[in-house]
């Protein structure tokens, strides 16, 4: 793989597969058009989940020569990486590492160096990368299974995917309050947050995208705000707003919104009259198959029973056969 010098901005949106269409991604795009000039006023929970991403890193003894980084917002990601510096037990950063970034909106790449203009369920490469990383892009694709098997296909073999994900519990808040004031002012509900991804279901998906040695893991984040507003305008900020293709496309009525916000402060605020955010952070870990690596030990081949492993005392006598 050779990857490419310049910016490519013709990149177009993948039609997603028949009755998969669950995200608009044209408005998907112009969120993010419409946050890239205010972006680093807002990203900091983007800011906070790559160093966690980055931090995974501390066990992979390993150079990343060639790096893609999908939903790169400005740069979040490759400059966690960049951080860690050439000692780091996964050296990055170092001027002979190559850095390959890609985003669905051009104005979130401008002044980035190789950076391509690309849609996730349509990616322009066919392998040659050590380490394909993603902070928080991927909840807004269709086809996630599909995009994971281009991913792997982007990799070298035995080469590594990091990437996190909104998972089920984010917005929980926002989600229950918008679904009862909608209800009691407008008499029924529309989508209003994005269904995410189930943290018990990605393990599955990177297994069927043919990535070997997955790991999944989920952790919470929690955000307070002085007022609902303040969260709905970080949203904004972030490119992190309703895209759902089936949303009610009319204009929010002034009596819902408000309600929705005086229903958020009775159910979710602190005593300090703080309300609260949570985000549900879904990290996945994943390699591209390679005949070296280690293979999961075949049903049956244990050297001990359970129950002797578990009272520290294995009986020699007792051996599975």
């Amino acid at each position: 793989m050779s990857p490419p010098a310049d910016t490519n901005r013709s990149a177009v949106l993948a039609d997603p597969p028949e009755g998969m269409r669950v995200f608009d991604r044209h408005s998907v795009r112009r969120h993010r058009e419409r946050a890239a000039a205010g972006f680093a006023g807002h990203g900091f929970l983007f800011d906070e989940v790559a160093a966690r991403l980055a931090d995974r890193l501390d066990d992979v003894r390993r150079e990343f020569a060639t790096i893609l980084d999908i939903g790169a917002r400005g740069g979040v990601m490759a400059r966690a990486l960049a951080a860690r510096g050439g000692d780091a037990p996964a050296a990055l950063g170092d001027k002979s590492t190559v850095v390959i970034h890609s985003d669905l909106a051009p104005s979130l790449l401008a002044g980035l160096p190789r950076a391509v203009v690309a849609d996730p369920e349509a990616l322009p490469f066919a392998g040659g990368f050590d380490l394909v990383a993603s902070c928080l892009d991927l909840h807004w694709v269709n086809d996630l299974p599909g995009a994971l098997v281009q991913i792997r296909r982007a990799l070298r073999p035995d080469g590594l995917f990091l990437a996190a994900i909104f998972g089920g519990d984010t917005l929980s808040e926002l989600r229950e309050a918008w679904l009862a004031a909608e209800i009691e002012v407008e008499g029924g509900a529309s989508p209003r947050i994005s269904p995410f991804a189930d943290g018990r279901d990605a393990g599955a998906l990177l297994q069927r995208a043919g990535f070997a040695l997955p790991v999944i893991d989920t952790d919470r984040i929690t955000v307070t705000y002085a007022d609902p507003i303040a969260l709905m305008r970080d949203l904004r900020g972030m490119g992190e707003t309703n895209a759902v293709a089936l949303r009610r496309r009319t204009a929010t009525r002034r009596a819902t919104l408000f309600r929705a916000a005086e229903i958020y402060g009775e159910r979710f605020a602190d005593a300090d009259g703080r309300i609260r955010a949570t985000f549900e952070i879904v990290t996945m870990t994943g390699w591209a198959p390679h005949a070296d690596q280690q293979k999961p030990l075949k049903p049956g081949s244990a050297a001990f029973k359970l129950a002797e492993a578990l009272n520290g005392e294995p009986d020699q006598s007792a051996r599975s056969q």
